[in-house]
C-alpha cells in the first residue's frame, strides 16, 4: 500500500513498524452537531481501517474527544448549562451519527479530562527537557528551543504566526517569551473548570491533550495520524513538538490529512452558518448513499457539497443492493477477478476511493447483465459484498453491524455515567 505523507509531501510505501498498525485520528470537540466535514474524516478513516483489516493487518485505532476547550465553555455559557453536560450531550449525538453511518468504533475513545494526570506529567517532562517554561501559573512551549518546529507545515515563521493568530493564538500575551509560543497548561480563570497541578489550579492546552492521549494508548511512535488539513498547523505541528523532545524519535511515521468540504462556495464552518448536518442528511438519504457520496471523493480532495451527486450516489446504492440480491442462472459464471483487482489496486494507491467506487459500480453492472443472461453470479455477488463491507455499506442488511452498535453503545454508556471533574 502507498500513502501520501504530509511530512514529506510524497506518496510513500506503507508498512507498519510492528505487527499492529497503530492509528490516531483527531476527534471531535463536542459543542455542536456532526456535519458533513466530520463525517468525511471519520468514514474515510473507517474505510482505511476496514481495508487494512481485509488485507490481513491487525489495527489498533484511537480517536479522542476534546471535552475541555474554549468552544465548549462558550457553548455552556450560551445555553446556561454545565460544560461537562454540554460535552456529554454532543458526544452522544456524535456517537449516534456514527452508528447510523455504520462507522466502526475506535479501540479507545479517550477524553482529555480522563488523562489530566498524564498531561501534567508530560508538561513536567517538557519543562525538564528545556523546551517549556512556567509563568504565573501557566506553562508555555518555547518554540525557539525546538529547531524542528515547522517540519510538518513547511511554513516560514512569519506565516506560522499569521495562521496561529487566526486560530486562537494570542501573540500579545505578556507572559510569552515569543508570540508563537503556545500554552501547555493555562492558569485558572474565574468561572472555568480547573485541576490542581504543580503550577497551581488550571487546565490543559488543546495541543498537549492529543499528544498525551496518542502516546498513552499507542506508544511513542505511531504509524498513522490523521485529521483535517486545517489541523496541520498549529495543532499537529505542536503535537510533534511536544513529543519528540521527550522521545528523541519520530512521533508519527505517516501524516494523513483530509481535505475540507465546502458548501455555498466556502469551507463549512459554524461561524459562516453553512454547515450541512449529518442528521439532516440522514433524514432524507440512506447511510449507504451518504457513504458512497463521500467515498466518491479522494480523502485529500477539497470538494463542495452537491445534491445532484448525492442523488447519483443513492441510485448507485440501490444498484449495488439489487446486484447482491439478484438470482442468476446456471450457465458459466461471471468472473469478478478483474473488478476485485481494480478495487484492491485503487485502495492500495493512497486510498483512492473514487476508483474503488467505480470498480464496485462496474461489477454491479456486470452482475445484473450476467443474471439477465442466465449466468451464474454467486461468486461475483460474494466479491461485491466483500467490497461493500470495506466501504461500510449495509446494502440489503436492515441493521448496522453488531460491532458498530455494541462498541459505540459501550462508549455511550461511559459518557452518560461519567461525572464532571475539575
Amino acid at each position: 500500500m502507498k500513502l501520501y505523507n504530509s511530512l514529506t509531501n510524497q506518496v510513500e510505501p506503507f508498512r507498519p513498524a510492528g505487527e499492529v498498525v497503530t492509528i490516531y485520528v483527531c476527534g471531535i470537540t463536542p459543542y455542536d452537531t456532526t456535519h458533513l466535514g466530520h463525517a468525511f474524516t471519520y468514514t474515510g478513516a473507517d474505510i482505511l481501517i476496514r481495508f487494512l483489516e481485509s488485507q490481513g493487518y491487525q489495527v489498533k485505532y484511537v480517536q479522542n474527544v476534546t471535552d475541555i476547550d474554549d468552544d465548549i465553555l462558550r457553548k455552556a455559557q450560551e445555553v446556561d448549562d454545565n460544560w461537562h453536560e454540554v460535552g456529554n450531550r454532543w458526544t452522544a449525538h456524535f456517537i449516534r451519527d456514527m452508528q447510523a453511518l455504520n462507522v466502526r468504533p475506535p479501540d479507545h475513545f479517550p477524553r482529555a479530562t480522563g488523562v489530566i494526570p498524564e498531561i501534567i506529567t508530560m508538561v513536567e517532562r517538557l519543562i525538564k527537557a528545556g523546551v517549556a517554561y512556567q509563568v504565573d501559573g501557566s506553562v508555555y512551549f518555547e518554540v525557539s528551543a525546538w529547531p524542528d518546529f515547522g517540519k510538518l507545515s513547511h511554513l516560514p515563521r512569519e506565516q506560522m504566526l499569521s495562521v496561529a493568530n487566526q486560530r486562537g493564538n494570542n501573540p500579545d500575551d505578556p507572559r510569552k517569551r515569543h508570540p508563537l509560543d503556545f500554552v501547555l497548561w493555562q492558569a485558572h480563570e474565574p468561572g472555568e473548570p480547573a485541576w490542581e497541578s504543580p503550577w497551581g489550579f488550571g487546565r490543559p492546552g488543546w495541543h498537549i491533550e492529543c499528544s498525551t492521549m496518542a502516546t498513552r494508548f499507542l506508544g511513542e511512535t505511531i504509524d498513522i495520524h490523521s485529521g483535517g488539513s486545517d489541523l496541520i498547523f498549529p495543532h499537529h505541528e505542536c503535537e510533534i513538538a511536544q513529543v519528540e523532545p521527550l522521545t528523541h524519535q519520530p512521533f508519527v511515521r505517516f501524516w494523513l490529512h483530509v481535505g475540507m468540504v465546502h458548501h455555498e462556495g466556502q469551507k463549512m464552518s459554524k461561524s459562516l452558518g453553512n454547515l450541512v448536518m449529518i442528521r439532516d442528511l440522514l433524514s432524507g438519504w440512506s447511510a449507504d448513499a451518504l457513504r458512497l457520496y463521500m467515498g466518491s471523493h479522494h480523502y485529500r480532495q477539497i470538494w463542495s457539497h452537491d445534491s445532484e451527486k448525492l442523488t447519483q450516489a443513492a441510485h448507485l446504492a440501490e444498484k449495488l443492493r439489487l446486484a447482491v440480491t439478484i438470482n442468476g442462472g446456471s450457465t458459466s459464471g461471471l468472473d469478478p477477478a478483474s473488478a476485485q483487482t481494480r478495487f484492491i489496486k485503487a485502495l492500495s494507491d493512497d486510498l483512492n476511493t473514487f476508483d474503488a467506487v467505480l470498480a464496485m459500480h462496474s461489477l454491479a453492472d456486470e452482475i445484473l447483465a450476467a443474471a439477465q443472461k442466465g449466468q451464474q453470479v454467486d461468486t461475483a455477488k460474494k466479491v461485491l459484498r466483500a467490497m461493500s463491507r470495506v466501504f461500510g455499506l449495509r446494502l440489503d442488511q436492515d441493521q448496522v453491524e453488531t460491532r458498530v452498535t455494541t462498541g459505540w453503545n459501550n462508549y455511550l454508556d461511559q459518557f452518560e455515567e461519567s461525572s464532571p471533574v475539575g
